[in-house]
């Protein structure tokens, strides 16, 4: 796994948790989805900062990704949980996020 195809598979990511969040904030009910939207919104800034620190070759990157892998699983496990598309589109972008992570942190290793 290099930079590039980490920073690609982050970027899906906040993508797909941006998405699930709009979409879940126009749900009928949207009381069902709270904790979905906040762990997206979490998952996409994390994401986000995860990001950066890989494309600068930050020395704080491994700590960050450790972040990023326990955030990218809880904000997959939340979305499962819902039938919606977009929240099980969100959580495959969220599982794929989390093993690049992994598999970056056991080669940086």
């Amino acid at each position: 796994m290099n930079n590039q195809e980490l920073s690609r598979k982050l970027a899906d990511c906040i993508a797909a948790c941006e998405n699930c969040a709009t979409q879940c904030l126009n749900e009928e009910n949207i009381q069902m989805h709270v904790k979905c939207i906040k762990t997206d919104r979490d998952c996409a800034d994390i994401c986000a900062l995860t990001l950066k620190l890989v494309n600068r070759n930050s020395h704080q990157l491994n700590e960050i990704l450790k972040v990023c892998i326990v955030t990218c699983i809880a904000c997959e496990q939340e979305c499962r949980k819902h039938d919606r598309g977009h929240c099980q589109k969100c959580a495959d972008a969220c599982h794929t996020c989390h093993q690049a992570c992994e598999e970056y942190l056991s080669v940086a290793a």
